[in-house]
C-alpha cells in the first residue's frame, strides 16, 4: 500500500487506527486452545471484528517467534488473512550490516508480503538502505519510543548540532528515504515532543504506539502531530486485543476499537 492509498483509506474510513497483534498464548481465551492453531484463530477473530475500523495491522514478531516454527506459520497465515486492504507492518525491529538487512527485507517483503517493517537506526545508513530497495514498501524507523528507558539515549544532546539524538535521527534519515517510503516511530507517551518531531519531519507519517494501555493521550498527539494528510497511525494493541478474555473477546475488542475510531472521526471532522 503506497502513501496515496493509505491516505485515501484514512479519509474513507475516518480512521487512522493501527491494531497491534501481540498474541500471547497464556492470554488467549481458553476456548481457542482447542483450535489446532489458537494464535491464528485469535488473530483472525480480532481481524474480522476490526477490519472496518482500522487502516493498518501491526503483528509483533516477538510473540510469534517465541512459539518457534508454529509461530512463524501463525504469522504467515495472519498476514495472508489480513489481505491487501490494510497496511501490514511487521514489527520486527530489524537492522544490521547491509547484507544481513537485505535478507531481512527479502524475508518480510518478498516471502511474507508485508507492506512495512520497523527498523532500528543505530547502525546507520548502510544498515537501513537495503530496506529502501524494495518498491512500494515502507521503512518505519525508530525515533522516539514510548518506553520509559527511551530517555537513556534518545533525549541526549548531540554536539555540535545541539539536537537531541532522536531529532538527529529524524533529520539524517530523511536523506535515506522520502515521505513516500519512510515513517518514524514516535511514542504517544511524549506528546510534548510532537511539535519538535514535526519541525524536523513535517510530511512523514508517524507510527504512534502508547495510546491505551501505556496511557498516551490521543487528543494531545493529534493536536501536535497531525498534518494535512493526517500523518499519524495510532497503534493500540493490548487495549483492543485483550479488552475481553472470554468467548465474547472479539466483541469487546470491536467495542474498544470503535471507541477509538469514533474519536478519530471527530478529530478528522474538526481539525
Amino acid at each position: 500500500m503506497n502513501k496515496r492509498e493509505l491516505v485515501q483509506q484514512i479519509f474513507a474510513k475516518k480512521s487512522f487506527l493501527c491494531v497491534g497483534l501481540d498474541p500471547e498464548l497464556s492470554k488467549i481465551p481458553a476456548h481457542l486452545h482447542q483450535d489446532p492453531d489458537p494464535v491464528f484463530a485469535f488473530n483472525a477473530a480480532l481481524i474480522d471484528a476490526t477490519r472496518d475500523l482500522c487502516v493498518a495491522y501491526k503483528p509483533n514478531l516477538a510473540f510469534f517467534e517465541a512459539l518457534g516454527p508454529k509461530g512463524w506459520l501463525s504469522f504467515q497465515k495472519t498476514v495472508e488473512y489480513i489481505g491487501k486492504e490494510h497496511l501490514i507492518i511487521a514489527d520486527a525491529k530489524r537492522g544490521d550490516i547491509g547484507n544481513t538487512s537485505r535478507m531481512y527485507a527479502t524475508a518480510f517483503f518478498e516471502q511474507y508480503h508485508c507492506d512495512a517493517i520497523t527498523v532500528a537506526p543505530y547502525m546507520g545508513s548502510d544498515s537501513v538502505q537495503p530496506f529502501f530497495d524494495f518498491p512500494d514498501k515502507w521503512v518505519v524507523l525508530l525515533a522516539l519510543t514510548s518506553n520509559p528507558g527511551s530517555a537513556d539515549f534518545q533525549n541526549t544532546l548531540q554536539s555540535p548540532e545541539q539536537l537531541l539524538l532522536f531529532e538527529k535521527v529524524l533529520q539524517k534519515a530523511q536523506s535515506w528515504g522520502s515521505p513516500e517510503n519512510l515513517m518514524f516511530v514516535v511514542g504517544a507517551t511524549h506528546p510534548e515532543a510532537f511539535a519538535q518531531v514535526r519541525a524536523q519531519a513535517p510530511e512523514h507519517f508517524l507510527l504512534v504506539p502508547g495510546v491505551g494501555a501505556q496511557g498516551g493521550d490521543l487528543q494531545a498527539v493529534c493536536r501536535h502531530g497531525m498534518n494535512a494528510d493526517i500523518g499519524l497511525l495510532i497503534n493500540a494493541s493490548r487495549a483492543i486485543i485483550y479488552a475481553g478474555s472470554n468467548v465474547d473477546f472479539a466483541d469487546k475488542a470491536r467495542a474498544a476499537a470503535l471507541d477509538l475510531q469514533i474519536q478519530m472521526a471527530d478529530i478528522i471532522q474538526n481539525r
